[in-house]
């Protein structure tokens, strides 16, 4: 059984990756670690356990990061309302919600340090919570068996710049951390998750089904495509399924294709935030980045609805 632990800063899509990881067969949730993002701290741990809660599930949620490494974070709630899970929570109290004792950052080290190569971690937020751990104990970077990260847009524009991806955009020297360590890394970027869609009709379909957390799941998911719709047209009212599908990669890896590459963050201010190929460096001995550039979006798809709705 697959041990796997989750980095989440939850707004929609990730809540929408909870629930698709906790519906796979042979796979063990460890814990699942919190960080701001989508929305502040506080809120995106609150997100995680009422999704848990809504769904009855039983797993140890940590906090983690409550800023960027050296920036500022500001929460505009433009895409995920500015509760993280499209305005569905505002009378939900965050203090109400008890946190495990310990630490992200120690979470993630302890079990990295107990599984080695067993663990798989799954990261679908900033890469503050990893960079941290790494920093604080560097030789977990070669015991970990596989990290799987929702980030980056390599071949593509991007969502927070006309460069940037928003996990990396959000902080982008902890997103360089990870990009030139040696870890046993694969990028889910939008190179492959805006070809894997969402749409009303689905949404709908959830509405039918007629349970507390279908119900749920599609009061917050319509506000998304609603999101989507004012922002992106193109798309004629569909949405970009992110992080389910970086699970989805971590479950079934020949859901997309990759190409191995040495990557960088550029930190210059004028394009803070791309993700590029590290021709400079010559680095034999070291671990390229498998770079995610085509999806099978109709298998993903399916599987996803499939397992997601059985949730419901």
């Amino acid at each position: 059984m697959q041990k796997i632990l989750l980095d989440v800063d939850t707004g929609i899509d990730d809540a929408l990756a909870i629930a698709y990881i906790l519906a796979q067969q042979d796979v063990e949730l460890l814990g699942i670690t919190t960080s701001y993002g989508m929305a502040p701290l506080n809120y995106t741990f609150r997100n995680t356990k009422k999704v848990l809660q809504i769904l009855n599930q039983q797993i140890p949620v940590y906090k983690g990061a409550r800023k960027p490494k050296s920036r500022l974070r500001n929460y505009d709630g433009i895409i995920h309302g500015l509760d993280g899970l499209g305005e569905t929570l505002k009378e939900d109290y965050i203090n109400k919600y008890s946190s495990n004792g310990e630490n992200a950052t120690n979470f993630i080290i302890n079990q990295v340090d107990k599984y080695e190569e067993d663990l798989m971690i799954i990261t679908t937020g900033p890469f503050t919570n990893l960079a941290n751990a790494f920093a604080k104990k560097p030789d977990i970077i070669r015991k970990v068996g596989k990290v799987i990260s929702m980030g980056g847009a390599v071949a593509t524009p991007g969502n927070a710049s006309k460069f940037a991806e928003s996990n990396v955009y959000i902080d982008p020297e902890a997103a360089n951390i990870i990009l030139q360590s040696n870890l046993p890394l694969t990028l889910v970027g939008l190179d492959v998750t805006r070809k894997a869609l969402l749409s009303q009709e689905d949404v709908h379909r959830w509405k039918k089904i007629n349970t507390t957390s279908s119900i749920f799941f599609a009061k917050f998911t319509n506000y998304y495509l609603n999101s989507y719709q004012n922002l992106h047209p193109y798309l004629n009212g569909k949405a970009a399924l992110h992080d389910p599908l970086a699970v989805s990669v971590a479950i079934n890896p020949d859901i997309v294709t990759t190409v191995p590459m040495f990557l960088k963050v550029d930190l210059e201010q004028n394009t803070l935030g791309r993700t590029i190929e590290d021709i400079s460096l010559s680095r034999k001995n070291d671990s390229a980045t498998f770079v995610s550039l085509q999806v099978n979006a109709q298998k993903f798809l399916k599987d996803f609805f499939q397992k997601i709705e059985s949730m419901f």
